[in-house]
């Protein structure tokens, strides 16, 4: 299965599980009244929007480049990250909308017991979910696959919190741990949507990669001086899954054209080996001048 068949087919399974968990978490909810499962139904409304949304951004994201977009589609799935973390802040406020008033009303919970097994079906199949989409996001590089597993990842923990929270009612009969356990994960969501924000934001402000990647780039570079003079101006990004790398390199006044051509395809497969779905531009520049790094090297062509 090709890099982009295996993206749309996981992300296609996630929106699959997503709508069978929030359909079943509502029915859940009007038999037994509890809000925290609500909030569960509410996540998982919220994971389905999300899977909806890196489902068509991975579609649209393998694209290949057009007139409209010469660079290629990439960044539809970092829109997609920005827009699936602002939907999770989203979904905390309204758990908080619907757990404090509970504080003050009297409400009853029937049924915790079908709550109970439904929170722990749920929070099974959202772990093995999970944990592949997480498998395919390293395996592909994709922020909207990587903040789908994100989404089913904290569902796991949020569905256990709520499964304790309901066992805790039917051993106790106090009812005001329904809330209490609403707030929490509303709380804990709240904190995931900001840090899945800053992290999508940071591909669409065009971030630098990491910078063991960058110190790849520059080690590759590195094994060609003698050749090359310098190199300069090394520019690098993210667009989706591809990285983009830009970089100009200076060669010795008595390298030719096509020397210096031949050495830039070599960088450039090198940092493709090394760094999977770069996509690398190399400015190619002469020495201006017989300078020191052309003399130490036995260069003797001088500018006139």
């Amino acid at each position: 299965m090709s890099v982009i068949n295996k993206k749309v087919f996981w992300a296609r399974l996630s929106v699959i599980s997503n709508t069978i968990l929030a359909v079943f978490k509502l029915i859940v909810f009007s038999y037994t009244g509890a809000v925290s499962i609500l909030s569960e139904a509410i996540h998982s409304g919220i994971d389905l929007l999300a899977a909806l949304i890196a489902y068509f951004s991975v579609k649209k994201s393998s694209e290949p480049p057009d007139r409209e977009h010469p660079f290629g589609h990439g960044k539809f799935e970092n829109l997609s990250g920005f827009v699936e973390s602002l939907l999770i802040i989203a979904a905390a406020f309204y758990i908080f909308y619907e757990a404090i008033p509970r504080f003050y009303k009297e409400h009853r919970i029937d049924s915790i017991d079908i709550g109970i097994y439904v929170m722990a079906l749920s929070a099974l199949i959202n772990f093995f979910v999970s944990r592949k989409l997480y498998k395919v996001a390293r395996e592909t590089d994709s922020i909207a696959i990587e903040t789908d597993a994100a989404h089913l990842s904290v569902d796991v923990y949020t569905s256990l919190g709520v499964l304790i929270g309901l066992s805790l009612i039917y051993i106790t009969g106090l009812q005001v741990i329904d809330p209490i356990i609403s707030i929490i994960i509303a709380f804990y969501i709240l904190y995931l949507g900001f840090v899945l924000t800053k992290k999508s934001t940071k591909d669409l402000l065009d971030t630098k990669l990491s910078d063991s990647d960058n110190q790849d780039i520059e080690n590759i570079i590195a094994q060609h001086i003698g050749k090359i003079v310098s190199f300069h101006k090394l520019a690098t990004r993210k667009s989706g899954s591809e990285k983009m790398i830009e970089v100009h390199l200076q060669f010795m006044p008595n390298i030719s054209l096509k020397q210096a051509h031949e050495i830039a395809h070599h960088i450039k497969d090198d940092i493709r080996d090394k760094i999977s779905s770069a996509r690398v531009t190399i400015h190619i520049e002469p020495c201006e001048e017989l300078c020191k790094e052309c003399s130490s090297n036995g260069c003797t062509s001088r500018k006139e």
